[in-house]
């Protein structure tokens, strides 16, 4: 057994891979291996010799195992060694750059008009995009011969062959929130209704889909110099110069009396700069709210008043940041999203600050 021992122990150690120690393993434990056949020969042995050479067989069979164990490790460890010499990384190296993500303008833009109204005491109004016929138009005061409901202008629901009810629509404007919002609220209310809104037209200036922002502010003692401080406060903080705004008498079904307001503004070379010059821009459609209208969203006209007003997102975002063309702004262009985008941590701030 000395003999076998010494044996296995040399060939074992001398071994260079794992296929040679596994012939080893063979030789010497395996089922026909030298050790094997001579633990066979334990049943042809008195049982002294037996209780002699049982214990050195066995304790032979662990030595050779634990040796053969020992050296598998060593040739893993040792490939492992040379794979780490050939494959290797420098960790000190700067990673690969990753091009992040933008926030697209009219997200930035919604949330500069929320963060500015916010300071002036408005709430955020929210309401469904598909409309009754009576929230979208009948509570607003807009008669049934209206161009505005006429389907060359609306995006009507489809109504099951005979269903006689008014079909619902696509919202046209978000003034169904303030309906919804005095129902749900009453009187006094300050709220801005910022969302989506469809109509059937589409150019360099115009989208089936766009995004309109619109106010409401009712209370017992408010006035059209209420609605033009608002809004000369709103668009100095915005366009963060000083601006003022020029009404002019119009017609709005659901504002009685109704204006549409200009800011001040100058066109050089093809662009606008606002806040300076002689020139005006249309930007925005206000006035105080119809009686009618007060009382469909079941507010008493005879003690409220109040004014509301509506912007496009998508227009003062171009007017701001410079966008020629109101039909990119849906396209998925990734270079334009890279151009005209904003950072993901860039946090809109009111510009100036407003005065009380």
């Amino acid at each position: 057994m000395d003999d076998l021992r010494d044996k296995y122990i040399d060939l074992i150690g001398a071994a260079g891979d794992e296929a040679t120690l596994e012939d080893l393993r063979v030789q010497a434990v395996g089922k026909k291996g030298e050790i094997s056949l001579k633990m066979r020969e334990l049943g042809k042995m008195s049982p002294e010799e037996r209780q002699i050479m049982g214990p050195k067989l066995n304790a032979l069979k662990d030595e050779i195992n634990a040796a053969l164990a020992a050296k598998k490790a060593g040739l893993a460890d040792a490939a492992l060694n040379e794979r780490l010499k050939a494959e290797w990384l420098d960790v000190t190296l700067p990673g690969r750059g990753r091009r992040s993500g933008t926030i697209h303008p009219v997200s930035q833009v919604w949330e500069e008009c929320t963060a500015i109204f916010a300071d002036m005491g408005f709430a955020v109004a929210e309401g469904p995009q598909i409309e009754t016929d009576w929230y979208n138009f009948d509570a607003l005061n807009i008669p049934g011969h209206h161009p505005a409901r006429a389907e060359m202008d609306t995006f009507y629901m489809h109504r099951a062959e005979g269903d006689e009810r008014a079909p619902n629509v696509l919202r046209t404007h978000t003034s169904p929130v303030q309906i919804r919002s005095m129902e749900a609220g009453g009187a006094p209310t300050r709220i801005i209704c910022p969302g989506r809104v469809y109509r059937a037209d589409y150019d360099q200036t115009h989208t089936p889909m766009f995004h309109q922002v619109e106010g409401l502010a009712i209370d017992k003692d408010i006035s059209m110099a209420n609605l033009k401080w608002v809004l000369e406060e709103f668009f100095s903080a915005y366009f963060g110069t000083a601006v003022k705004t020029r009404f002019r008498a119009s017609h709005f079904p659901f504002t009685e009396p109704s204006a549409e307001v200009d800011i001040q503004c100058q066109w050089k070379d093809g662009s606008v700069k606002v806040g300076e010059g002689d020139d005006w821009l249309e930007v925005l459609g206000s006035g105080m709210v119809h009686p009618k209208v007060l009382r469909a969203g079941g507010i008493d006209p005879d003690v409220w008043q109040g004014f509301a007003f509506g912007m496009g997102i998508d227009r003062i975002a171009m007017l701001k940041y410079g966008i020629p063309d109101l039909r990119a702004f849906f396209d998925s262009d990734l270079r334009w999203l890279r151009n005209y985008g904003f950072a993901s941590l860039d946090v809109p701030t009111i510009r100036g600050g407003l005065s009380r």
